[in-house]
């Protein structure tokens, strides 16, 4: 278990620290709580002054109600939960899909199709080389319009976990190439000089390609992901904006419930054309549908598009609806929503006692019944002086603005102000140094050195991913601390005798 912690510094630039890599035997939360609790005591840092709390996808250590999130709540109600900015809201999304069954075999076989055809560079060579055919034949009919930019060809990409988009990108690419993969397969398929392993293969995603399913879910997760990606890519900065970051919140829920009331009958139309370009057979949607899970004494009179709109499109929806208001809950919204106000470029929205509710309700700790008075007395010269000055007023972010607030010398005049946008900007936890720490952790840990103990390859870690810290580091030091040592230990061998 990889332990970052964030903060703000002196100067008021948010950091993030590599703090410690725990070897946890036991997953339950109650374990991975104390080992928390453990990192924190001997780097002198208490669970008492953590104000924010962000983990990867894990349900031991995201759940709500029985993960280590809810564990630390109960124990510190002021650590608040807030989705972690990273790509994980990605693979959070994409798993949430791939709860429905299908779309799971859908994103396997998907990757399988792209391994097969993009698995040598005489493959790939083939592959490009079709897909230029067919986009001059394209722009020959006048199916496709000529310029600048437009029409290039590209190639098949592989979904990853820790690339962020791969997942739109790699489906997107496959729709674009759809007719060139086609043409790779089935050459593959009828190629003597391949082995009968690799034509199988070959045949095996020449029939899932070219099957309704497959085409009808390709269309679907398009139409899904292309709604969330740019939320995605929003919460991947490191100084979040977070009043854009609310909105987009805000449009995203709201377009995916529009994609579920009002885009059935455009994706099926959709569909339907493709599948006529690429000669797919269709269903008869009215149709009796026969799922294989079942025995033939227990199938009702599911139709076709009864499976299609209710089992795969309403599904599928559902839970990306489901997955985004477990991430952006009302309390971390509400909190974020009210911080917000403190934001220069909305000062007209700019509101003394929602900043003070804000206090009140999720910081009450932090600000003693003098303190917030004080705060109420300077929250008026702020609105005054802060949002009407040149530089401050446009601060890109919460973040920007509490650096500019130091530079300015302004956080000694508004110091209660100052205190509060600390922990706010900290708010939104990134996973990203975390997820350094576990590739760091790969190329140290090699296989010639894999039997590096733990406290070792901790101390490594730290020096190799904070390359600050490396850096104030010299040789003579180093050189002056392995003669201590050395000596040290000779010393002890001395007694010894």
């Amino acid at each position: 278990m990889a332990i970052v912690v964030r903060f703000v510094d002196i100067g008021g630039f948010i950091r993030e620290r590599f703090l410690d890599l725990v070897h946890v035997k036991d997953t339950a939360t109650l374990t991975l709580k104390n080992s928390i609790c453990d990192v924190l005591s001997d780097n002198n840092l208490s669970i008492r002054d953590i104000r924010g709390q962000g983990y990867d996808g894990a349900s031991n250590m995201r759940g709500e109600w029985n993960g280590l999130q809810a564990l630390i709540l109960k124990e510190r109600p002021y650590a608040y939960y807030v989705h972690c900015m990273a790509h994980q809201l990605q693979l959070a999304l994409i798993a949430a899909s791939r709860e429905v069954f299908k779309v799971h075999n859908f994103f396997q076989d998907a990757i399988f199709i792209i391994n097969v055809v993009s698995s040598s560079p005489k493959r790939n060579d083939e592959l490009l080389a079709t897909q230029a055919e067919a986009l001059v034949r394209e722009v020959e009919l006048g199916d496709l319009e000529s310029g600048r930019g437009l029409n290039q060809i590209g190639s098949l990409q592989r979904p990853g976990d820790t690339r962020w988009s791969s997942h739109y990108k790699s489906i997107c690419s496959l729709a674009k190439m759809f007719g060139a993969t086609v043409s790779v397969l089935r050459s593959l398929a009828s190629d003597r000089s391949l082995s009968v392993y690799a034509r199988g293969d070959a045949s095996g995603c020449l029939t899932k390609l070219l099957s309704f399913d497959f085409v009808f879910i390709l269309h679907l997760m398009i139409e899904i992901l292309a709604i969330t990606d740019l939320l995605c890519r929003t919460l991947q900065h490191k100084s979040l904006d977070i009043l854009n970051a609310l909105h987009l919140v805000s449009s995203t829920k709201d377009l995916i419930q529009k994609l579920r009331d009002n885009g059935w009958e455009p994706l099926l139309e959709k569909v339907n054309s493709f599948c006529q370009k690429h000669e797919i057979e269709l269903p008869d949607l009215n149709r009796r549908y026969v799922d294989v899970r079942k025995s033939r004494n227990k199938h009702d009179n599911t139709t076709m598009e009864h499976h299609y709109r209710i089992d795969l499109f309403t599904s599928a929806i559902d839970h990306q609806l489901e997955e985004l208001n477990a991430r952006f809950n009302e309390q971390s919204m509400e909190l974020l929503a009210l911080a917000v106000g403190l934001d220069p470029r909305n000062k007209k929205d700019f509101n003394i006692e929602k900043i003070c509710r804000l206090v009140e309700k999720f910081y009450p700790v932090d600000f003693s019944d003098q303190e917030t008075t004080q705060l109420k007395c300077q929250l008026p010269h702020y609105e005054y002086d802060v949002c009407n000055h040149p530089d401050l007023q446009n601060s890109s972010s919460l973040a920007d603005l509490t650096r500019q607030l130091v530079e300015t010398g302004k956080f000694t005049i508004y110091p209660m102000v100052d205190r509060l946008l600390r922990p706010i900007v900290t708010l939104p936890v990134s996973t990203a140094t975390g997820e350094r720490a576990f590739s760091a952790m790969k190329l140290i840990k090699t296989g010639v050195r894999n039997k590096m103990g733990d406290d070792f390859l901790r101390n490594y870690m730290i020096v190799y991913i904070e390359k600050e810290i490396a850096e104030k580091i010299t040789s003579d030091e180093v050189i002056d601390m392995h003669d201590f040592l050395g000596n040290r230990r000779s010393k002890f061998k001395l007694i010894e005798m």
